[in-house]
């Protein structure tokens, strides 16, 4: 087991554009174990996101410092699974999107799609709803235009995302030190008690609304989209990927996870802590609301302690959406096999995410965003059972992970974990349908019932079909297949051959390129489209300046090849760039289209529109493009 490269790492690769940027290999002694660190970083932040705010201060002011040992047991759960994410992506090369792709049938990727996207938009709503709170208690912004404005971070994650992984890594790391800091100096304002905090740590049995807050706290400590994420940042690590490297980078990778998430158990902590000592102590057991906490916090302890709380809420928020906007991109490209643009992905999501709380505002007000973070964070709980499984099985697979495969006592506490979360997920649905079905809705019955047994048997299906299926389905790497054959290939004559033009200096190398391919017996068909107001108005029969100079130049072009012996014809297009040069491709039976690219990208792709990129998806023939 000398050399573990096999038919899976190939690219192109789970997020491809940071895909080993980081190169540890030239690294010794502690830069190189510190290389190392950084994913684990960003995905626990999803550990401490408003999300968890909101569940640990509705358990601390509701139960003291009864519910300490859900956050520990939440912790140590998420620890054991992020490790096996990590080992999954250091392993195979593949993150778990991708992995359960290869692993099950392709119509059952499009529910855990389905689902995983669900997580992703209530992490993201949790998000929102955090921001804009913050943004309030700071500076007194009206929810409803906080809720509004964080449209705009996906300016953010573009930033982020060209500056490389490092940069991006150093900004969620700032981020998780301000929310760090922040409660450490307000545990020495409210000062708790040791000793309950210690008795916080025996288990007891929950039941009621306690129950439906642990499960929150699960949902909110142990996120789903986070095992997509830590499996696809753990390749961002250039390393040998011999068996002595593989071993090494999982050894790093777990020392990583373990101090993040030892930081995020701390911060989950110390809010439940901060609550439990504040508000119930006190006797103000119904604090699930941030905005209450705020108040509180600055009636019994002076600004300080609120204007920490308020900064380090914005800090988290603003970091989980950038790890949740990449989650969203590997769920996406594993199930799916479908990329898109970054920036389009993140406004996608945010809006999902936008809609359901902005209009929460208009109905029912601003009182019960506190409501629905926690729904959100019920909603990731009840996922977590469709992203464990599927872990759980690819990592123990001998066959896939050769000798990295886990041991059986990993095994075991992975199995008791995934039982664990799935119990209480069953139990609270049940517990739930029950409450909803004593209002005698005919919904109930029609739509939720069904849809809790579907959602039951697809999750049946998921845990048995790895154990029955002894026959492996052809690995398929997203998004391609193994390498074909390449038979002997004849030359290709292109006689109908599209070039287009704006009378640029780069016209000149676009038509050279054309001309190499056809030679003299081609027949070129030379493209130009007119933008202007009235040629997208009045179509061909525009007859303003820019018309008549364009249709000019193009004559001028074709004259020119025809002294030089080519066939060349002018085409003028109207109005929209792409629909013109694929409609004269369609009519003219082109069978090569030759263009030049400018190079532009970032915001000149927005304003200027990426009209190659658009063209080749739209037309069947093959397209060169020309720098």
């Amino acid at each position: 087991m000398k050399n573990l490269k096999h038919t899976e790492h190939r690219d192109p690769q789970s997020l491809s554009e940071v895909h080993q940027s980081v190169d540890t290999s030239k690294r010794t002694g502690w830069k190189r174990i510190l290389s190392f660190i950084g994913p684990a970083y960003l995905v626990s932040v999803g550990y401490m996101d408003p999300g968890n705010w909101a569940t640990d201060l509705a358990g601390g002011s509701k139960f003291g410092y009864q519910l300490i040992w859900v956050l520990l047991m939440s912790n140590l759960i998420a620890l054991l699974l992020q490790s096996l994410s990590a080992r999954l992506g250091i392993v195979r090369g593949l993150d778990l999107a991708q992995a359960s792709r290869n692993a099950y049938p392709k119509w059952v990727n499009i529910p855990l799609f389905g689902l995983a996207q669900t997580a992703i938009v209530a992490c993201d709503l949790a998000e929102i709803i955090g921001m804009a709170i913050g943004l309030n208690l700071l500076f007194g912004l009206p929810l409803i235009w906080g809720i509004s404005i964080t449209i705009f971070d996906t300016v953010l994650l573009l930033f982020l995302l060209n500056k490389g992984m490092r940069k991006m890594e150093a900004f969620i790391v700032s981020m998780v030190f301000i929310v760090g800091v922040s409660f450490l100096i307000e545990m020495f304002i409210v000062e708790p008690s040791i000793i309950e905090i210690a008795k916080g740590f025996e288990p007891s049995i929950l039941g009621g609304e306690a129950l439906y807050i642990a499960i929150g706290i699960i949902g909110a400590t142990v996120m789903p989209h986070n095992l997509y994420l830590h499996s696809s940042l753990v390749q961002t690590r250039k390393f040998q990927r011999d068996e002595k490297g593989i071993q090494e980078a999982i050894k790093f990778n777990f020392i990583d996870t373990a101090v993040a998430l030892n930081l995020a158990f701390f911060v989950n902590a110390a809010i439940l802590i901060l609550a439990a000592a504040a508000f119930y102590k006190n006797g103000l057991h119904e604090v699930a609301e941030i905005q209450d906490a705020y108040k509180l916090l600055q009636n019994i302890f002076g600004n300080v302690a609120p204007a920490l709380f308020a900064i380090a809420l914005i800090a988290a928020g603003q970091s989980s959406t950038v790890t949740g906007t990449l989650a969203g991109q590997i769920v996406m490209e594993g199930h799916l096999k479908l990329r898109i643009q970054p920036w389009l992905r993140r406004l996608i999501t945010r809006l999902l995410a936008i809609i359901p709380a902005f209009f929460t505002i208009l109905w029912y007000g601003d009182d019960a965003l506190g409501g629905l973070l926690i729904l959100s964070q019920v909603v990731l709980s009840l996922q977590l059972g469709f992203a464990v499984i599927p872990l759980i099985h690819l990592t123990s697979d001998k066959k896939t992970m050769k000798g990295f495969a886990i041991k059986l006592w990993v095994k075991i506490l992975a199995w008791t974990s995934s039982l664990i979360i799935v119990s209480l997920n069953v139990k609270l649905v049940i517990e739930e349908i029950k409450t909803w079905g004593a209002s005698g809705e005919w919904y109930i019955y029609v739509l939720v019932v069904p849809a809790s047994l579907l959602i039951g048997l697809l999750l049946l299906y998921v845990f048995i079909y790895p154990i029955l299926s002894r026959i492996r389905r052809e690995n398929n790497n997203v998004p391609h297949g193994h390498a074909l054959n390449i038979e002997p290939v004849e030359k290709i004559d292109y006689r109908r051959i599209g070039i287009t033009v704006d009378f640029s200096k780069n016209d000149r190398n676009t038509i050279r390129h054309a001309l190499i391919q056809g030679g003299k017996q081609a027949q070129y068909y030379l493209i130009h489209v007119v933008e202007t107001a009235a040629a997208r108005y009045y179509g061909d029969t525009a007859l303003d300046y820019e018309t008549q100079s364009d249709t000019e130049n193009l004559q001028k072009y074709c004259s020119n090849l025809a002294e030089l012996g080519y066939q060349a014809s002018p085409h003028i297009g109207y109005g929209g760039t792409v629909k013109a040069i694929v409609r004269i491709s369609n009519e003219n039976k082109l069978e090569l289209l030759v263009m030049g690219a400018h190079g532009h990208k970032g915001l000149k792709d927005l304003i200027l529109g990426t009209t190659v990129n658009s063209v080749r998806h739209k037309v069947s023939i093959p397209v060169l493009i020309v720098r």
